[in-house]
């Protein structure tokens, strides 16, 4: 078991992981970190995979590592019990269970990488028999498999032409051209280095070109050094702000940590699980199992005619009289010590079912809560990867709203100096086109008396010979200027050519000397080197084993450190815990009654006393209004009555005032006269 704990920290320490974990800190992970270092191996295999397990819940992490270890052939040791155990273990992060699969998997990576690789594309969707009927599907799945079958016949040639090589003739000839575009090369060179001796200070200028091209490689060099650093810096700075915001969190969680709150936070969540586990899921389990007895009987029943169905049915008729026959005698009895069961197991019975409701509501809610952070973080982090930035929140937010606010001030402004640019530059199109248009109508004219005249084309004759003429003496002044710098130029070449040569004699005999020199140097350079290539070898072949050696002792050294530190800190904790242990002993058992009630244990029942006291009165607080329930329902009755009676009488009054406010009517003389 050691030895498999070793290998996976050794692999987990490596490259793609980099954990930096020893044995002492990946023993002591927690289960829900042990979970995540086997989701991370399982997102190296398979990209798909990458889910921080915090945020799944725990039945879809095992689903989806039960069916990626599936795809990739991991069998588990034992039968099917131990089938069972090994789910069971997965879902809670049993070491057991996990250190198994996290040695098989490190063992074989690259193999498990193409496995789920092609996993994704050969696995075959099972369609069942009666889709199949339905000519579309069935083309479709048929097209399916065809599809499978080219990718797998791809893929074999692929992973064929990975393997092989190239063979030795193409080699030769790829050798060959290259020789023949190295003598090329060469060759170049050496004219480029003839025109070049003819120059002045030719040496000087190609030592300024090659310092020149070394520059430039510099700073193509710094610019992508420059690049790097600031992809390093932004993602310091991503890193920095998600921290700052996970500081943030929990500083607003920590803030409302007091231990009154906390206990009744953990009181408030045992009581519901324990609602859940001994009241709600026994209840579900039992009725699940008696849907399950029923299907089975019924499945195992042979099937039913007619004839049956109607012996069944005149069955159903005579029990349902049965009942009611049983029910009028129980009405007849009027027994009253059953009417108040019935009336409590009534009330009972809403309460349950009530509770039931409450819990159900309680449990949608939480999953609604976890759905909800689910998705703003899918949301912030699509934010992070579209913009890079956090999203504001409070004056951060007010202060980007100042400046936008400020920004589209000056985008204002200058929009408005644009539209002025764009109208003047409106005004000046157009003035171009009236000055065209009058131009055109000029030459219109003038062509026009040309014609009359009898000289037509004369004014565009004019101009071409104007320029004609102009371009033809400017030729000539530049002919002349050309032929008297080439005189002057062969001269001065015919010259600059005698001196170098009787400046170059010399030196020529000199570097025949130089270069037999040149080679026997060169001999003796290899031999030396050589020499010192076989000794540099040795010499770094023994720092090698001395350096893993070192290396094997320091890690030894730090894992005796960590372990010594780590002991230390669980004996300063026992010995805490026994301090406090020792202290509620004394205090529980000293013969003062104030040391005595700084116990721990009296400070509870003297909490759970007054709780009970409390229940009591609220009890019979709660038999109070029970038992006045109804006169008072009634009261309010009366009140809303009298009330609406009331109103109508306010209402008729008002009509009654309205219509005697309209007018007066007069008799007079047997007429009637509206006075307003």
């Amino acid at each position: 078991m050691s030895d498999q704990i070793k290998f996976i920290v050794d692999n987990l320490n490596k490259e793609p992981f980099r954990k930096n974990y020893n044995l002492i800190t990946f023993d002591s992970l927690e289960p829900m970190q042990l979970l995540q270092v086997l989701s991370d191996v399982l997102a190296e295999i398979d990209p798909k995979q990458v889910v921080d397990i915090r945020e799944e819940m725990p039945e879809q992490t095992a689903k989806r590592m039960l069916s990626l270890l599936g795809i990739l052939k991991y069998r588990p040791p034992g039968n099917a019990t131990d089938m069972s155990n090994f789910r069971q273990g997965l879902v809670i992060g049993s070491k057991p269970v996990i250190y198994p699969v996290l040695h098989w998997l490190l063992q074989r990576t690259n193999e498990l990488k193409k496995r789920a690789y092609l996993a994704r594309f050969l696995i075959k969707l099972e369609v069942p028999s009666e889709f199949l009927q339905d000519e579309t599907v069935a083309d479709t799945n048929k097209q399916y498999e065809d599809l499978m079958e080219a990718f797998k016949t791809l893929h074999k040639e692929c992973e064929q032409l990975k393997t092989s090589g190239f063979s030795t003739a193409e080699i030769r000839r790829d050798i060959s051209a290259m020789e023949e575009e190295k003598d090329q090369l060469i060759k170049r060179v050496e004219r480029l280095k003839k025109r070049v001796e003819t120059v002045q200070n030719h040496q000087r200028m190609l030592k300024i070109a090659r310092q020149l091209r070394v520059e430039k490689e510099r700073e193509e060099f710094l610019a992508q050094q420059k690049q790097e650093q600031k992809n390093q810096l932004f993602h310091a700075v991503q890193r920095l702000q998600r921290i700052q915001n996970q500081l943030k969190s929990m500083r607003h969680a920590a803030a409302d940590a007091k231990p009154e709150s906390l206990m009744k936070r953990l009181e408030e969540e045992i009581k519901f699980n324990s609602y859940m586990v001994t009241e709600k899921f026994p209840k579900e389990l039992e009725n699940k199992k008696k849907e399950l007895h029923f299907l089975q009987k019924v499945v195992s029943e042979p099937a039913m005619g007619h004839s049956d169905l109607l012996e069944l049915e005149s069955k159903i008729n005579e029990i349902n009289t049965q009942i009611s026959q049983l029910i009028e005698k129980k009405m007849m009895r009027n027994e009253p010590i059953e009417g108040k069961l019935s009336l409590y197991r009534q009330q009972a019975s809403i309460i349950s079912r009530k509770k039931e409701a409450k819990a159900e509501e309680l449990q949608e809610a939480k999953e609604k809560l976890a759905n909800l952070e689910r998705e703003v973080s899918v949301k912030t982090n699509q934010t992070r990867e579209f913009d890079g930035t956090e999203v504001l929140k409070g004056d951060e937010f007010k202060r980007y709203v100042s400046k936008l606010r400020s920004k589209s001030t000056v985008f204002k402004k200058k929009h408005q100096i644009i539209a002025e640019f764009k109208a003047e530059f409106g005004l000046l199109q157009r003035t171009e086109e009236l000055l065209k248009q009058r131009h055109e109508n000029i030459q219109h004219q003038l062509q026009t008396i040309e014609e009359k005249k009898g000289i037509s084309g004369y004014s565009y004759t004019q101009e071409e010979l104007e320029r004609v003429s102009a371009l033809k003496s400017e030729v000539d002044e530049v002919k002349g200027r050309t032929l008297d710098d080439m005189s002057e130029m062969v001269k001065r070449l015919n010259s600059l050519v005698s001196e170098k040569k009787s400046a170059l004699a010399p030196v020529i005999k000199e570097l025949r000397q130089l270069r037999q020199k040149c080679q026997e140097l060169t001999q003796e350079c290899d031999e030396k080197k050589s020499q010192y290539d076989s000794c540099a070898a040795g010499l770094e072949s023994n720092r090698s084993k001395l350096e893993q050696e070192v290396r094997g002792l320091r890690e030894e050294c730090l894992q005796d450190e960590s372990r010594y530190h780590y002991t230390n800190c669980m004996i300063k904790n026992l010995e805490v815990q026994l301090c406090r242990a020792t202290d509620e002993m004394k205090t529980y058992v000293s013969s003062d009654q104030q040391e005595k009630r700084k116990a721990i244990r009296e400070q509870y029942t003297k909490n759970i006393a007054e709780q009970e006291n409390l229940g009591k009165k609220l009890r019979e607080k709660q038999k109070a209004v029970r038992e006045s329930h109804g006169p008072n329902m009634k009261q309010v009755k009366m009140w809303r009555d009298f009330e609406q009676l009331m109103e109508c009488k306010k209402q008729c009054f008002l009509k009654q005032q309205s219509q005697t406010s309209i007018g007066q009517v007069i008799q007079e003389g047997g007429e009637d006269r509206l006075i307003l």
